[in-house]
């Protein structure tokens, strides 16, 4: 970074520019021609969007849907995970500066069901160097929506801790038109960020084209330590829609994404991100009819991933990766889906078929020249095939002007090719697993591989009351959800796993059942809300990670149970002030082992405060998370895994924001300001990395600096 941009006078700048903001705040003066101008007392102002987001809310039971261009604090890393996370409830597994594992209320993998426009997209790596947000840029979409629990059948199999909906909106023009938006980010650690929006149509044609770059330097964490953080990513999507009448749509989307990141969790670094994207979809409405809508999409999503320990970094000679080493895997998956809405009365039913497939293969070798050979001279070997095809029906039942009645039911059967199990256990090479590269390179002896096929029928369904009080604007609900999940890719075939046929064969899929109830209120001035779960999971998959060597982990079935809830509340105490606070919290026990479920995050609150006169903005964020002593150590997930107790920390974070114009914001914040070090402890351990300070845990940043211009018109 050049001098003049050192960190300590860029935060300097950036705490003197919020200084100044809280000064024009204070005098209450708006700009001529602003909108708080033309609002004269006021009263539009507290309906104002906050200028950077610091807490997002339920809004209808169990789910909450957010605006993923808007800024955030802490700032986001333009990633699915790191996004994800301001959302109470959710925690990161970080791994560096960019592509951590989102974990909702403790459960982490394809317990999460991730959608992008009704999609699906799977990494590769067996790692999980790039989960399925890897390959998503949040600012590419309109909105997301997150759906708690297993609280709906609408979007695939499998969403035992949720559903997270990635999507865009459609709208047909009623005469030509042209919309731009962009936005600049900048801030320390050299981050810098760019987004474009293009959009333009007529009734009958509409077109898109949106972009995301973003780029980062190694950061520091609170001691003034470096972490192997840096990354470089850029997404693009394009879409052509037909629109003969405000009934009808037909589009077809592409896409195409790239990128890089360094990896503090690994001795391996993420070269390469290429994703390829291709949809064709037809939304028909039929106003006043019984059979109101049919939707139809047919998806192509391809991941193509490359790890090596040479190109972010150099090979130690002393670790147990001492020479140049690469290795690529790919994923390619195809799906569909039909759905019909069907309204008659109070009553609507959305009922259909949907269908996913992928094939998994990878190569392994080095750089051009190196001893073990060109990786990419090397033939692709496939080595897993993973499909579900399933039927679902959802209802909503208007029962009174108080009362509905929600309810789902989906069945699914599952089905995973193995083409390269071992017969037996291969043998580790100095504490490496066999299969930590995608299989092969680290077998000092050759194995007997066989291929095997297994299947299942997986039925889920679940019912939901709600009920709107009467002398109250409050809503109360209670719901009762069953969902079967099948292993996925990592569980079975993945680098903490045994990797043979008799493992392949033996792992169950999980069966969670799970009562959630809430609350819901939306007064004039207080908007609140309150939800509870508890479930019984049996055959909950389990990794474990033997401390003697690394090659010996496997994953099994346990029987578990679990408990917690969010919470929030934001108050508008005057026309100008806003306070707001969310409370998160899991639980966890492995009733087979009689000890607590590993990679728990602990008891979380976030406290926020905001003062908007229309024109300027200030807010404050402080978040606080509990020690967490309930831990199994030597047993995690298929990221990370329980590494010993953690301490509580409590960070603050200021943010301030100036609407130039109906077009123009400008905002900026300063997180982490008292340059806290601190580690979450959903986290990936810290292999060890020549030339840094290494600790136990990926360490979060320190104090950080950054600003935004957004421009819409």
């Amino acid at each position: 970074m050049p001098p003049f941009l050192s960190r300590r006078r860029l935060s300097a700048a950036i705490l003197l520019a919020l200084a100044l903001a809280g000064t024009a705040q204070a005098t209450g003066e708006a700009q001529p021609g602003t909108e708080s101008e033309a609002s004269g007392a006021g009263r539009e102002t507290a309906s104002l969007q906050p200028i950077v987001v610091t807490a997002v809310m339920d809004e209808s039971p169990l789910t909450s849907t957010t605006d993923p261009r808007k800024p955030r604090q802490p700032v986001s890393a333009s990633d699915g995970a790191d996004f994800l996370k301001s959302i109470p409830g959710f925690s990161t597994i970080r791994k560096g500066g960019s592509n951590g594992d989102p974990v909702l209320r403790g459960m982490a993998g394809s317990r999460l069901n991730i959608r992008i426009d009704g999609g699906e997209i799977g990494g590769g790596c067996p790692s999980r160097m790039d989960p399925p947000t890897a390959y998503i840029a949040p600012e590419l979409f309109d909105r997301v929506t997150v759906i708690k629990g297993p609280q709906t059948v609408l979007h695939g199999p499998g969403n035992s801790a949720g559903t997270v909906l990635f999507e865009r909106e459609h709208r047909r023009y009623a005469a030509p038109d042209v919309f731009l938006g962009a936005s600049v980010l900048g801030g320390l650690w050299g981050r810098n960020d760019q987004s474009v929006d293009v959009r333009a149509g007529n009734p009958d044609v509409q077109a898109a084209l949106v972009g995301h770059h973003a780029h980062a330097q190694d950061y520091e964490d609170g001691n003034g330590d470096r972490v192997h953080s840096s990354y470089d990513r850029w997404n693009t999507d394009a879409s052509l829609a037909w629109t003969p009448d405000d009934d009808t749509r037909l589009a077809l989307d592409a896409g195409k994404g790239d990128g890089r990141a360094a990896y503090a969790f690994s001795l391996m670094d993420g070269a390469k991100f290429r994703r390829e994207s291709v949809a064709l979809s037809l939304d028909h409405a039929r106003p006043g009819a019984a059979f109101a809508r049919i939707e139809a999409k047919l998806y192509y999503h391809y991941a193509d991933h490359v790890m090596d320990n040479y190109t972010l970094r150099d090979p130690d000679p002393a670790s147990m990766m001492p020479m140049p080493m690469a290795s690529e895997v790919d994923r390619r998956t195809l799906g569909g889906r039909v759905a019909a809405t069907f309204e008659r009365g109070a009553w609507t039913v959305v009922t259909g078929v949907d269908a996913s497939g992928n094939v998994h293969s990878g190569r392994n070798g080095g750089p051009p020249g190196g001893m073990m050979g060109d990786y990419r001279d090397r033939p692709r070997v496939r080595d897993a095939r993973l499909s579900s095809a399933g039927a679902f029906a959802e209802s909503n039942w208007t029962l009174s002007a108080q009362q509905r009645l929600v309810a789902g039911l989906r069945i699914d059967r599952a089905q995973a090719r193995g083409y390269t199990l071992a017969e037996d256990a291969p043998a580790p090479m100095d504490g490496m697993d066999g299969h930590a590269m995608g299989g092969g390179m680290h077998d000092p002896h050759p194995v007997t591989t066989v291929a095997a096929s297994r299947d299942a029928t997986l039925p889920s369904g679940f019912v939901r009351w709600e009920h709107t009080l009467d002398d109250a604007p409050a809503t109360l609900y209670a719901g009762i959800g069953h969902v079967r999940r099948f292993p996925d890719y990592w569980e079975l075939f993945g680098q903490h796993v045994a990797g043979t046929l008799p493992a392949f064969l033996d792992l169950r899929p999980e069966r969670t059942t799970q009562l959630d109830v809430g609350l819901q209120y939306r007064g004039e001035r207080v908007k609140a809300w309150l939800s509870a779960y508890a479930g019984v999971v049996d055959d909950f998959i389990v990794l474990h990670y033997p401390a003697e060597r690394m090659g010996d982990s496997f994953a099994s079935n346990v029987d578990a149970r679990i408990a917690g809830g969010e919470a929030g509340i934001a108050w508008t105490a005057t026309e100008r002030w806003k306070l707001d606070a969310t409370l998160a919290y899991a639980w966890g026990e492995n009733r087979s082992e009689h000890r607590p479920l590993p990679q728990m995050p602990p008891l979380e609150a976030r406290f926020g405060a905001t003062w908007d006169n229309g024109t300027w903005s200030l807010g404050a964020l402080w978040r606080v998370a509990t020690a967490q002593h309930r831990i199994a150590v030597g047993e995690g997930n298929i990221v990370g895994q329980d590494l010993g107790r953690t301490g509580g920390f409590g960070v603050f974070s200021i943010n301030g924001g100036y609407r130039l114009s109906r077009q123009l914001t400008l905002s900026a914040g300063l997180d982490n300001v008292f340059d806290k070090p601190y580690a979450e402890h959903v986290n990936a351990a810290n292999p060890g990395l020549a030339g840094y300070v290494n600790t136990l845990r990926v360490n979060e940043p320190g104090r950080t600096g950054w600003v935004k211009l957004g421009l819409s018109f």
